[in-house]
């Protein structure tokens, strides 16, 4: 497990708790801030409008994120009613979390591909830019609440998505325990697609 690692080494649980915190507080509030950018309120008065990370944890997804290496955030509300193109803005929204750490670990690879840190800044760069990819390729799976469930959203009828909002936290869970106990194929896309951006960005691989 993820935790047992980091514990056995103080320095990486450090740097790990760092880059967690960056990535889902970036995540989160970029939902709450194009939301309210798009004419909805409802983030910013449910406090979600800031970069304080201990208003964007959620508990289950901070666990999953400790114990299997992928994970989210305390999800953002929004009211469609408030956008005034619903199905588009609110996708935007909801694209707004991965993109914004797409965004944040491109940035951050490339500050670390051409400029020479001392090795314990490199490591919490390296884990951070890890872990923003990792919330980025998880939440664009496409099964509600994960905000990849949106782009669905904008192809299959009301009543067809609803139905997927309902069974979703479930299907999703299942995946989840066949991959751990069966087949790992959450990990293994997880495992393929970060590292693929990660070489992309960084010129490098990963070494955790």
């Amino acid at each position: 497990m993820l935790i047992f690692n980091l514990i056995s080494n103080p320095i990486q649980f450090i740097s790990f708790v760092i880059a967690l915190l960056v990535a889902i507080t970036i995540h989160e509030a970029s939902h709450a801030w194009v939301a309210f950018l798009y004419g909805d309120p409802t983030a910013k008065n449910m406090g979600r409008l800031t970069l304080n990370p201990f208003a964007h944890l959620d508990l289950l997804g901070t666990i999953f994120l400790l114990i299997a290496g992928f994970g989210w955030g305390k999800p953002v509300i929004v009211n469609p009613h408030n956008f005034k193109s619903p199905k588009i803005d609110n996708l935007t929204v909801s694209l707004a979390g991965p993109m914004s750490n797409l965004l944040l670990a491109t940035i951050l690879g490339l500050l670390y591909r051409f400029i020479n840190f001392p090795d314990a800044v490199s490591q919490i760069l390296v884990i951070t830019i890890f872990f923003n990819l990792v919330l980025m390729i998880f939440n664009l799976i496409p099964i509600p609440p994960l905000d990849g469930s949106k782009i669905l959203a904008l192809f299959l009828k009301e009543e067809t998505y609803l139905y997927l909002q309902q069974i979703g936290i479930t299907l999703l869970f299942a995946i989840i325990i066949f991959s751990s106990l069966f087949y790992p194929i959450l990990p293994t896309i997880m495992t393929k697609t970060v590292t693929f951006f990660f070489t992309l960005i960084t010129g490098k691989s990963i070494l955790m």
